[in-house]
């Protein structure tokens, strides 16, 4: 008789398992990819671990290259390296109004995207390469937003191993 009731308790074992799995998976907390409500349009504090790339999906551990988006109805996403945010932006219907902010390298705190200076050859989280600076420092080669964003649309960054070799000159 055990023999026989041996499966069906195996099997009833292994959904009970699961099913614990599936509920405790179900109670942690859920990553924040997008905010609502940001009408002032204004940079959002990341907490690291709990914000995910809206691009890529990893989660943003680190904020020396983040970067937030902010739709003209207040709707932020984050993202953990700047050519993530150039490529997710490419196709939306608000590109041209989004309020764009890029963390800075040397002031530490959040400025205008489009009024920073980008660097071509960082080690950044995706390796793209381009870190924002709020001053120009003229002993570094940097560029402008519209050729750091057109670079990144065009394949022109660090991920590129021909691009990688030109800059770097190795």
């Amino acid at each position: 008789m055990v023999k026989k009731l041996l499966p069906y308790l195996v099997v009833g074992l292994l959904i009970g398992i699961i099913v614990i799995i599936f509920l405790s998976l179900a109670k942690t907390q859920q990553m924040v990819v997008i905010k609502e409500g940001n009408l002032e349009k204004k940079p959002l504090h990341i907490e690291l671990g709990k914000y995910q790339d809206s691009d890529c999906g990893m989660v943003i551990n680190e904020l020396s290259y983040a970067s937030q988006i902010i739709a003209p109805d207040g709707k932020t996403w984050f993202f953990h390296d700047h050519g993530d945010f150039v490529h997710w932006l490419a196709d939306k219907p608000f590109k041209d109004e989004a309020v764009i902010w890029v963390m800075s390298r040397d002031t530490h705190k959040w400025i205008d995207a489009k009024k920073a200076f980008y660097t071509l050859d960082e080690v950044t989280p995706m390796d793209y390469g381009f870190g924002a600076y709020e001053k120009k420092d003229n002993s570094k080669i940097m560029i402008n937003y519209e050729t750091m964003r057109l670079k990144i649309l065009r394949g022109e960054t660090m991920r590129n191993p021909k691009i990688r070799k030109q800059i770097l000159g190795k």
